[in-house]
């Protein structure tokens, strides 16, 4: 696109860097990240080299690296490191999908879902204990164990076994562990709690806007799903609190999945989170995935309606922050990490390479193991790509799988390649390059390949809305709106970013 009339570029003034027109300004970017919005006037006399040495235009440019002249290799080097600190430690995030059943029935479903009958989706304790052996094989010195389902309350004994035996484990292995849940709450009860806030297990849930709302979505047979959610929500808080702990690092996350039905209700989503306390909230689009590709009539919608919705919804949040509300949108705060923070949040799904493989493993009920928890989903809908092996053995005469196998599958490096944004065509000479990253499950899911084809993803579409949006708060006159912003990249400890909570 020809944003403005050049008569003659420099190739000897500028270092590389890329530009995208951004409410009627010039946006430019550099290989570690720094960025400045310029006039158009301005853009066109560092585009041609005319940037007198004594300006402050000069000034800006050199302190950020965008000036040949004043290159400083090092202070790039020492950005370019912090943004890539996950690169060779492992993978961090372990999901085991415990069960399968739930007693909710959500039109959406990501997980598929089964019955409460199906007690053969029961992870057993044998196949838990090889899970968690298979986890500390990690080289990672941290990992976080999420627990998910279906409903991982089904089968709460397991999700204790795991705790347990993971904590005694780690009496040798001395890893960072963590542990987190994915839970409806529906069947949460005080002797539960006990044990999960004791073990400072960290819960996400899901909340898709007011009662009406939430509960057309999330069916739960003769009873309220939003108010039981609710209620434990509060409980659970209360708990945290009760035992001293920082309410900006425990607390129960919850989470939207944006549908059809919720894009003129952006206001009710955001007060209906701010009401109960909840100090992020995420605007997530529907995924292809699960029970979504069935309901896809009655769920899906343009992503530039999202764009539309994500818009509104972020203003009326900074407008709360501004009359003293704390409450931030996860995306933002992901991008803005990135963006005005200098670092990777290490947010699996949005960083490149992405975290399939070697920043997360997915473990199904039955032991068998996939790149990532899309992947898992991908194969419950019959399709197993994502495959990597199996934590027991799949038969007689077959062995268990070798973890620096699965870590060196040709999968894995496929995946790698394939989220690399420095070697994707439509993403290499993005604006948006250092703070972005690519699904290629998703890719694979919606294109049929998992390089995919950037300019037609709707994944990409959204990424790139919600970047030119924070670009046009960040370079806009609002200073208040930019101090609101530059907190959220500060307010929350960066190990939360490191838990996909997929409902």
């Amino acid at each position: 696109m020809n944003l403005v009339q050049l008569r003659r570029p420099s190739t000897t003034f500028a270092l590389p860097f890329r530009h995208r027109e951004v409410d009627g300004k010039i946006l430019i970017t550099n290989t570690e990240g720094n960025f400045l919005v310029l006039s158009k006037e301005d853009f066109v006399r560092f585009a041609e080299g005319e940037v007198a040495k004594e300006t402050d235009l000069y000034r800006r440019l050199a302190e950020r690296n965008f000036v040949r002249a004043e290159l400083d290799a090092r202070r790039m080097t020492e950005r370019l490191r912090a943004r890539k600190t996950f690169l060779h430690a492992g993978p961090n995030l372990h999901i085991a999908v415990v069960t399968l059943r739930c007693n909710e029935t959500c039109v959406y479903c990501h997980a598929s879902r089964a019955d409460m009958t199906a007690t053969h989706t029961d992870m057993s304790k044998e196949t838990a204990s090889k899970v968690v052996d298979l986890v500390f094989e990690s080289t990672n010195p941290s990992v976080t164990i999420e627990f998910q389902g279906g409903e991982p309350l089904v089968n709460f004994d397991v999700v204790k076994h795991i705790i347990e035996v993971a904590r005694e484990k780690n009496r040798t292995a001395g890893k960072g562990l963590e542990f987190t849940m994915v839970s409806n709450l529906s069947l949460m009860d005080e002797e539960k709690l006990a044990y999960l806030v004791d073990n400072h297990v960290q819960i996400c849930t899901s909340i898709d806007g007011p009662e009406h709302l939430h509960d057309k979505q999330r069916k739960l047979p003769g009873l309220s799903a939003h108010k039981k959610a609710t209620y434990w929500i509060r409980r659970i808080n209360d708990a945290y609190a009760k035992m001293g702990l920082d309410p900006t690092l425990y607390h129960v996350e919850a989470l939207l999945t944006t549908t059809r039905e919720t894009l003129p209700r952006w206001k009710e989503v955001v007060d209906t989170y701010a009401d109960l306390g909840c100090r992020a909230l995420f605007l997530r689009p529907v995924d292809p995935f699960g029970f979504a590709d069935r309901t896809a009539p009655r769920v899906e919608y343009p992503r530039a309606e999202y764009l539309e919705f994500y818009r509104s919804a972020v203003d009326y949040i900074i407008e709360l922050n501004k009359r003293g509300v704390e409450i931030l949108e996860r995306f933002a705060a992901i991008f803005l990490t990135k963006i005005l923070g200098g670092q990777d949040p290490n947010f699996l799904d949005i960083r490149s390479p992405c975290g399939a493989g070697i920043g997360q493993i997915a473990y199904n009920y039955d032991g068998k193991v996939f790149t990532c928890d899309e992947g898992r989903m991908l194969h419950e809908m019959g399709d197993s790509t994502f495959l990597l092996g199996n934590v027991s053995p799949a038969g007689e005469g077959t062995a268990r799988s070798n973890y620096r196998d699965m870590m060196s599958h040709e999968t894995v490096r496929a995946l790698a390649i394939a989220s690399n944004l420095d070697a994707q065509p439509d993403c290499v000479n993005c604006t948006y390059q250092p703070y972005c990253g690519v699904c290629p499950v998703h890719n694979h899911k919606t294109q049929g390949s998992i390089f995919g084809r950037m300019r037609e993803s709707s994944l990409c579409m959204v990424h790139k809305g919600i970047q030119d949006y924070l670009f046009t708060k960040i370079g806009g006159p609002d200073r208040e709106t930019l101090e609101i912003l530059q907190r959220w990249t500060t307010v929350r400890d960066r190990t939360h970013f490191l838990q996909t909570c997929a409902t």
